[in-house]
C-alpha cells in the first residue's frame, strides 16, 4: 500500500499535511504520535470513510478510487474504535457480519466455515451463542476481531484496538494482531498509543506529529530516545528486555 500526499482540512485547520509512507505488506505496522497528530484521520482516509482533500492511495498498483465499494470490502477490512455493542447481536451473529461483502446476507457452507474458523481463532467458541451486552470488554473486543478476521481481507486496519482492555486482554490481543500478519499473511495497520504495545509487536513504525510523518521505519529504527523525544516533546529512557526495547518515558 502507497499513501501519497494526503492531505485533510477542517475549515482553515490542516489536520493532516502532506502525509506520503509506504506500508510493506504481510507485517504489522503501527501508527503511533501524540493525540491529534493524525493517526486515525489517515485511517480513515487509507478506507474512504474520510473524504480526503488531495492525494491518493494505491492498493496493490490500484487506486482506492478505482475499487467498488464491494470489491475494497472483499480487500480491505477496518475496525474502529466505537462499536455498538448494545445492539441485541449474539457472538456469531456478529461475527456472521463481516461475510457480508462475499455473501450479501445469504450465508453459504463457506461462509459457515469461514465464521467457524474465526471464532475458533479468536478462542470464542464456548461462547459463540452469547450477547454481545453479556460479554466483558475483552470478550467483546475478540469478537469484533473475529468479525474482521471472517471478512478474510488482506488488509486489515485497526483503531486503537486495546481501548478499554487491561493489561492481560492487550497482550491477549497483540499475539492475536501479531498472528494475523506472520501466520495468516494479512497486511494489519494499528493506531495505537501504548509505544511499549509498538515497540513489542510491531514489524514496522510510522510516527506521526501535527498532522505529517515525523518518522517511519523498521521498529527498531523508531524505537530511539532521540526519535522518541522529538515526536513526543518530552524524555525517554530506552532498556532493551528480552531483545525488545522498552520505553520509560517522564
Amino acid at each position: 500500500m502507497k499513501i501519497l500526499n494526503l492531505i485533510k482540512k477542517y475549515g482553515k485547520q490542516t489536520v493532516v499535511g502532506d502525509v506520503s509512507v509506504t506500508i510493506p505488506k504481510g507485517q504489522v505496522t503501527s501508527f503511533i504520535g501524540p493525540n491529534g497528530a493524525g493517526k486515525s484521520t489517515v485511517l480513515g482516509m487509507i478506507t474512504r470513510l474520510i473524504a480526503r482533500d488531495n492525494g491518493e492511495v494505491m492498493l496493490d498498483g490500484q487506486s482506492l478510487e478505482a475499487y467498488k465499494s464491494n470489491d475494497l470490502a472483499k480487500k480491505l477490512a477496518i475496525l474502529k474504535q466505537s462499536n455498538h455493542h448494545h445492539l441485541k447481536l449474539t457472538i456469531r451473529e456478529l461475527v456472521s457480519f463481516g461475510r457480508f461483502p462475499h455473501s450479501a446476507g445469504r450465508l453459504t457452507p463457506e461462509d459457515e466455515k469461514q465464521i467457524d474458523e474465526a471464532i475458533h481463532y479468536m478462542e470464542l467458541t464456548d461462547i459463540e451463542h452469547k450477547y454481545l451486552d453479556e460479554l466483558s470488554g475483552g470478550q467483546r473486543q475478540r469478537a469484533y476481531i473475529a468479525m474482521v478476521i471472517a471478512q478474510d481481507t488482506e488488509y486489515v486496519l485497526l483503531d486503537e484496538p486495546l481501548n478499554n482492555l487491561d493489561m492481560h486482554h492487550s497482550v491477549k490481543m497483540m499475539q492475536v494482531i501479531r498472528k494475523l500478519a506472520h501466520e495468516l499473511g494479512k497486511t494489519v495497520i494499528i493506531v495505537m498509543h501504548d509505544i511499549n504495545f509498538a515497540s513489542c509487536y510491531s514489524d514496522y513504525i510510522v510516527a506521526f506529529k501535527k498532522g505529517r510523518v515525523a518518522a517511519a521505519g523498521k521498529t527498531e529504527e523508531i524505537i530511539k530516545k532521540q526519535v522518541l523525544e522529538e515526536i513526543y516533546e518530552m524524555n525517554f529512557d530506552i532498556h532493551s528486555l528480552n531483545g525488545q526495547n522498552i520505553c520509560v518515558y517522564y
